[in-house]
């Protein structure tokens, strides 16, 4: 392991070092850990030092060395198109539960117990109680969707086209995010290859290198992409439509990926709105209400506030960014997990015409839809009630319990 300095030119004010934090790592994959550099008057971020796997580097590209040089153009370049034009703003919080007491990070417990794995990168599989907690608080939010909107619900299938998700723009957006899905060519020379590759323990990812193909399905990012591919191009059947999905949602999370709080792998509940502007957001307001009731009733504490997304490397970065936060696009429910770190529950999102536009779904008079949607992460809601609650059933509130664990 090698730690090295990469020097920021310019420097970075510091009150972006949160945006910076969340980039380093796609930065390189030799990258295995970091710090920031401050200046002696704290107000500037200077440089990062980042610890190297120099055999990984040796391994990928031959060398016996990274070269801090090109790691340094790297890191400039992120900061340069990523961060320098954005212009920082307190997070503007727009609702705030009163605290419920000490809260504790209890995911240690959860591995002593057995009740969670590490099942591979970004993987991480959960037992009792986080299963039947995940399934009691997606009830409650499917309940509420139900109960508010007469929602429509859909289960749709786990893989996503590539040519659907470039539709949604997410390629552009979001390249560091996807994951993509691969198999042997279709070919009996080709399976009759790679088998021969394996033999005698052939090196494996060689092998499916050599005989893989067909990049043309990926993992989904998120649910709502499936619900604009299923009414794109043509009318909208109603005025106005809303529709809710559980399923699986995948992310490339790099080395970010920490316990429950983020995963490569993870469940959504989303709700999809459709229609008007004024409906959109009348939907969205009242979802965000409720949601604020629910958590509240649950007793975990929490705020909501303005967000937006980790746009990567275009010359409109930090452009959306800013926008996304002055027009408050983006809005995330945040769950305390112990004294100092919180993490995002819920996003709830307006998008304007663009997946409307994207995927050629049209309004009563033509022009394309409105949309927005929200996602509640389950595995982050349940993991953030047992770090408020703890793992003994016999402290949690008495709904929960009498549901989750009679």
């Amino acid at each position: 392991m090698t730690t090295i300095r990469l020097p920021l030119e310019p420097g970075l004010p510091a009150e972006l070092a949160r945006e910076l934090a969340q980039r380093v790592y796609f930065v390189s994959d030799t990258i295995t850990g970091f710090s920031l550099v401050r200046s002696d008057a704290g107000e500037e971020i200077t440089a990062v030092d980042v610890e190297l796997d120099v055999e990984l580097h040796a391994n990928l590209d031959g060398g016996a060395s990274v070269d801090p040089a090109e790691l340094t153009r790297k890191l400039n370049l992120v900061t340069a198109n990523d961060l320098l034009g954005q212009r920082f703003l307190e997070p503007k919080v727009v609702w705030r539960a009163a605290d419920t007491g000490p809260v504790k990070d209890v995911f240690d417990e959860l591995v002593a117990r057995g009740a969670a794995v590490e099942a591979g990168a970004g993987q991480i599989g959960v037992g009792e109680p986080v299963l039947s907690l995940m399934d009691h608080l997606d009830s409650l939010l499917r309940a509420l969707v139900f109960e508010e909107f007469g929602a429509r619900e859909f289960r749709y299938p786990t893989l996503i086209t590539a040519d659907v998700l470039r539709r949604t723009g997410y390629f552009e957006s979001f390249p560091q995010m996807v994951m993509s899905v691969s198999r042997l060519h279709g070919d009996v020379d080709s399976y009759r290859g790679f088998l021969g590759d394996l033999a005698g323990g052939g090196d494996l990812q060689s092998a499916l290198t050599a005989h893989s193909g067909g990049f043309d399905h990926c993992l989904p990012p998120t649910m709502c992409f499936h619900t604009y591919h299923q009414f794109a191009d043509g009318p909208l059947p109603q005025t106005s439509m809303v529709v809710t999905a559980r399923g699986k949602s995948f992310r490339n999370e790099s080395r970010y990926r920490r316990s429950l709080e983020r995963l490569w792998d993870f469940t959504i509940r989303e709700v999809v709105f459709l229609g008007t502007p004024e409906f959109v957001l009348g939907a969205r307001r009242r979802l965000m209400e409720r949601a604020y009731e629910l958590v509240e009733e649950l007793g975990l504490g929490g705020r909501c506030e303005v967000a937006s997304d980790p746009f990567f490397l275009n010359d409109t970065t930090a452009a959306r960014a800013w926008s996304q936060r002055l027009l408050e696009l983006k809005y995330e429910l945040r769950l305390p997990l112990d004294g100092e770190r919180d993490v995002s529950v819920g996003s709830l999102n307006y998008h304007e015409q663009f997946f409307g536009r994207s995927f050629g779904i049209d309004g009563e008079a033509g022009e394309p839809v409105f949309t927005g949607c929200a996602g509640f992460g389950l595995e982050r809601f349940a993991y953030a009630f047992l770090c408020r609650h703890g793992l003994d059933p016999e402290n949690w509130p008495d709904a929960v319990r009498a549901a989750v664990a009679p």
